[in-house]
């Protein structure tokens, strides 16, 4: 059975921008309830974030690990640390993203389900000039786009909000929808 935080429809996951030893990612349901912790470690070469239930860090919920170090189109598994199960993947699409960022969404045996989307090539060039304009990120899957990520601009909280209330289907596995929402605000976060 998963967890009660993969049950939402929305979220916010919030990165304090001024961390000297890393990053502190906070996740919050719609009714601003902490339902999910991460902390990560400055200038690691290989991507390994945990998402725990609360700041104890006693229940780990989801392990996101990069596959290779230093990778321009790296590709990020999603495990579920309560199962051991390989939920699927995320990989950049790097050259690619410097214009626009894309991600595509894989399943555990690496087919490709869709994609994450940034809105526009014309907001995202501009975004890349003025950073006060928050980023949008649409999820493409096979029956439906999804509006489904869009930061909020705060000079010391990068703030995502992840809205899967249009997947009324179900169709995006909310474990990938999550680790998606914290790559975005850790991994995009450091082109800023």
């Amino acid at each position: 059975m998963l967890n009660q935080i993969f049950s939402y429809t929305e979220y916010t996951i919030r990165k304090k921008v001024f961390s000297i030893m890393g990053a502190k990612l906070h996740l919050y349901n719609n009714a601003e309830e902490l339902v999910g912790y991460s902390e990560m470690k400055a200038f690691k070469l290989k991507e390994d974030i945990a998402l725990y239930s609360d700041e104890s860090m006693h229940q780990e919920l989801l392990r996101i690990k990069a596959r290779k170090m230093i990778d321009f189109s790296a590709t990020f598994d999603v495990y579920d640390s309560e199962s051991g199960e390989h939920v699927g993947a995320l990989r950049r699409k790097g050259l690619k993203s410097i214009v626009k960022d894309e991600w595509i969404i894989l399943d555990r045996h690496d087919h490709e389900l869709g994609a994450i989307k940034e809105d526009s090539t014309l907001m995202a060039l501009l975004r890349r000039m003025i950073t006060l304009i928050p980023q949008r990120y649409n999820i493409v899957l096979r029956h439906q786009t999804l509006p489904a990520f869009r930061q909020n601009i705060n000079p010391f909280v990068t703030k995502i909000t992840a809205d899967f209330s249009e997947d009324r289907r179900g169709e995006l596995d909310r474990r990938l929808g999550l680790a998606a929402g914290i790559l975005l605000c850790a991994v995009e976060g450091k082109q800023e």
